[in-house]
């Protein structure tokens, strides 16, 4: 795990820290020819032979700089304007791949998958994906007899911004709830609160008003009795 954690490290330091904007911009347009692609492969390579600072484990840095040339290479040839956010996280989830590889290979890496099969696991895993797309259809259900005729203007509105605004409260109070800081759940709400006040007031619709606070209602007081019955199934 040490190692793991050693090249992960090195990892995230030389592609978001000590990488700039201008470096990931020339990468993009020159591409292969770009001496800031090299530039960003023997900072890797440092990186982690630093963290190493082993000199019996010598390949390791150079694994983890050639695999880093062509990972970042291939996403690079390959990368469109339409792309690019899907070929980053394929491109992270190489790298961390090279590692866990690497580490697992050096035998420092003990992986038992047997957590995946205790209780307190599956109530986790469970209980988080209860309270994203499952939920938001249930309280879709339960509202729609409410839908007001008048709707605010999703002109200037996220494509599904209400869906993961909602998913991602749940989860928050879920957090707040199972580490004991329900101090967290108020200020989740009152913040909430805050930023829809705008909304409501340009609305001037009560009907609205009323609808938008029966599904944050619904949010919260499902994410709540989830989050106890959780704590309550753990014990």
């Amino acid at each position: 795990m040490e190692l793991f954690l050693k090249l992960f490290l090195a990892h995230l330091l030389g592609d978001f820290t000590f990488q700039s904007k201008k470096w990931v911009v020339e990468k993009e347009e020159k591409k292969l020819t770009s001496g800031k692609l090299y530039l960003h492969i023997l900072l890797h390579t440092l990186l982690a032979f630093l963290f190493i600072w082993d000199l019996s484990l010598w390949y390791i840095p150079l694994i983890i700089g050639v695999s880093h040339f062509f990972i970042d290479a291939g996403k690079l040839l390959f990368q469109t304007e339409k792309s690019k956010r899907l070929l980053f996280f394929i491109d992270q989830i190489l790298h961390i791949l090279v590692i866990f590889i690497i580490s697992k290979l050096q035998g420092s890496l003990n992986f038992n998958l047997d957590i995946l099969s205790s209780t307190q696991t599956l109530l986790v895993i469970t209980a988080i994906l209860f309270l994203t797309q499952p939920t938001s259809i249930l309280i879709k259900t339960l509202i729609s007899i409410y839908t007001p005729k008048t709707e605010m203007d999703k002109g200037d509105s996220l494509e599904n911004a209400g869906k993961y605004i909602g998913m991602l409260e749940r989860l928050l109070v879920f957090t707040f709830i199972a580490t004991n800081h329900w101090e967290g759940v108020g200020f989740l709400i009152a913040a909430k609160s805050i930023f829809r006040f705008s909304d409501l007031t340009e609305a001037k619709d009560r009907k609205l008003t009323e609808y938008i606070l029966i599904g944050t209602l619904l949010s919260f007081g499902i994410a709540i009795v989830i989050s106890l019955l959780f704590i309550f199934l753990l014990k």
